[in-house]
């Protein structure tokens, strides 16, 4: 059995953003019991990650450590049409990842006890963000 959904995520802005929630509703409402759920976003500014959900912390630092990996108005970027962010959120996406599979058991997702899946705004400003969730595997 195949179910596919697109969800839409309002970001406030450059950060990360728990969505598990919303794709384990994906998930629930297929009725897939045994399989896998692919997610994937529909842009290049943004990403996808799994990380730690008990301390925010974490999120802060890969933040803070991806700002000087990778920062915003460098006079080496040529593409900068919709301001000093954006060549800038186009690497982080690049390094980062737009796509992640997660095996499904017993109806949910096989995340580890610490782990979430996160959405990452690159982009200062606030934006929506198309996500589409893939469920394939057999119903319980």
């Amino acid at each position: 059995m195949f179910e596919q959904q697109t969800i839409t995520i309002s970001t406030r802005g450059r950060g990360s953003i728990d969505i598990t929630g919303n794709v384990t509703e994906v998930l629930r409402e297929s009725g897939i019991a045994r399989g896998l759920c692919h997610v994937f976003v529909h842009h290049t500014s943004a990403s996808l990650m799994i990380t730690e959900n008990a301390d925010s912390n974490v999120r802060r630092d890969l933040e803070n450590y991806i700002a000087r990996l990778v920062q915003d108005g460098d006079p080496a970027y040529l593409h900068d049409q919709e301001g000093p962010d954006d060549m800038a959120a186009h690497i982080r996406s690049v390094l980062t990842q737009t796509e992640i599979t997660i095996p499904v058991h017993s109806g949910r997702l096989a995340l580890g006890t610490w782990q979430s899946l996160f959405l990452w705004e690159h982009r200062l400003q606030a934006h929506r963000r198309n996500i589409t969730v893939t469920l394939s595997g057999v119903q319980g």
